[in-house]
């Protein structure tokens, strides 16, 4: 199980000393989360279904009492007591444990699922968390930006070269970046609470988070299949089920032994005197039962055909899904690091900008409507590059999710 754990985290090692610690979350969180726990009590139910499937029919036993006494030569009985025993046909039992078994493995493979799928929902809130934290950052950099405007602003308008509205303008901008801070503020908490409510913990716990993210320079070799998904080898689990169905339902059709005895105590004859007067009688009984006309087992082998077609071409459809999902990840991943290029790019850009117009501030011809509209577009590059980089990393974890074994 191992292996699950650590699938989400493969691509982070990049990461020093902060793919460390989404495993641990990880790990907690299949340790803690309660629809994963559901998971492994139903795999441990179906396991026990393997010991019930040892089963045999009921023993028989009666007992009758002769309200008239039948009269015999050696003298007249009593009472009749039996007991009976049907046993399947040779390795019924052997096969119904192995149909158990196989029904326990697609379950196990539905506890592997929600592992996988656990991981994947905690690796995808970590990085909005991280996202988010990231956004805050670039807020308060650019408030302190905009304060040193402000100042710059200030002492223009002490020396005639600018205006008490580019003062204001700034201002406002102030505060709509503040306002955008506190609403990120708000988002981080319902953001954080999601994913403490993964883990099974308290939702206002402290989430550790990397001191910054970033696209590595490339990609993560992808050299595990497809076909291994646990979404697919479910089916393979299901078909075996069929298989093995079919095999009881053959063992079943066969005759039934029955092995059974039957005692009848004699009262002795008061008037004659022999050898085996009131001699009890034991009679061992052997019993065979066939079913002769009884269609139902010829049926369910024709169920089983279908079931089996049923589940080929659920297997199918489900690998063209999942195909597709891989295709259109590789496709928005790569997309990821075009824009996140590209955002680098602009920003150099714009900081080269923003410093030609502060040098025009000792000549006298600033334009601080043009700083804010600088500093806006360097905003927006910032928030982009941000939401390409956890593009980037989300979409890997789904690329995890479906390669990874």
């Amino acid at each position: 199980m191992k292996t699950f754990q650590l699938t989400f985290i493969l691509l982070l090692t990049f990461i020093a000393g902060n793919a460390q610690q989404l495993q641990e979350y990880i790990a907690q969180a299949l340790v803690n989360n309660p629809n994963i726990k559901a998971y492994e009590v139903r795999y441990n139910l179906a396991e026990e279904m393997v010991n019930e499937a040892a089963w045999l029919p009921n023993t028989e036993i009666s007992v009758g009492y002769f309200a008239s006494e039948p009269e015999t030569r050696t003298g007249a009985q009593r009472a009749r007591f039996s007991a009976r025993q049907m046993l399947p046909w040779f390795g019924t039992v052997g096969t119904r444990q192995e149909y158990a078994s196989s029904r326990a493995a697609s379950d196990y493979m539905d506890y592997i699922i929600a592992r996988r799928k656990l991981g994947l929902q905690v690796a995808q809130s970590y990085y909005d968390l991280n996202s988010n934290q990231a956004r805050q950052k670039v807020l308060e950099e650019n408030l302190r930006l905009l304060e040193s405007y402000e100042d710059l602003a200030l002492n223009a308008v002490e020396v005639g070269k600018a205006s008490a509205v580019d003062v204001l303008r700034l201002q406002i901008r102030q505060n709509e970046l503040h306002q955008q801070k506190d609403i990120l503020e708000q988002q981080f908490k319902a953001a954080q609470s999601k994913f403490n409510a993964l883990l099974n913990r308290e939702g206002s716990a402290t989430v550790q988070l990397f001191p910054e993210i970033y696209i590595p320079e490339t990609d993560p070799v992808i050299a595990d299949s497809l076909q291994l998904n646990p979404e697919l080898l479910k089916f393979d689990r299901l078909y075996e089920s069929v298989v093995q169905s079919e095999l009881v339902n053959q063992k079943e059709r066969a005759p039934m032994l029955g092995l059974g005895l039957d005692y009848v105590p004699v009262q002795e004859r008061p008037d004659l005197v022999f050898s085996d007067n009131g001699k009890d009688i034991v009679m061992p009984m052997v019993s065979l039962s066939i079913p002769v006309f009884n269609p139902r087992y010829d049926s369910r082998t024709k169920q089983n055909e279908l079931r089996k077609q049923e589940i080929q071409y659920q297997k199918q459809e489900r690998l063209n899904m999942l195909d597709a999902t891989l295709e259109n990840a590789l496709s928005q991943r790569n997309e990821a690091r075009i824009a996140y290029n590209t955002q680098l790019k602009n920003i150099k850009q714009a900081k080269d900008a923003e410093q030609i117009l502060i040098k025009s501030y000792e000549t006298g011809t600033i334009d601080f409507k043009e700083v804010l509209d600088i500093q806006e577009m360097q905003l927006k590059f910032q928030m982009n590059q941000i939401q390409s980089v956890q593009k980037y990393f989300t979409q890997s974890a789904i690329i995890n999710y479906l390669i990874k074994m």
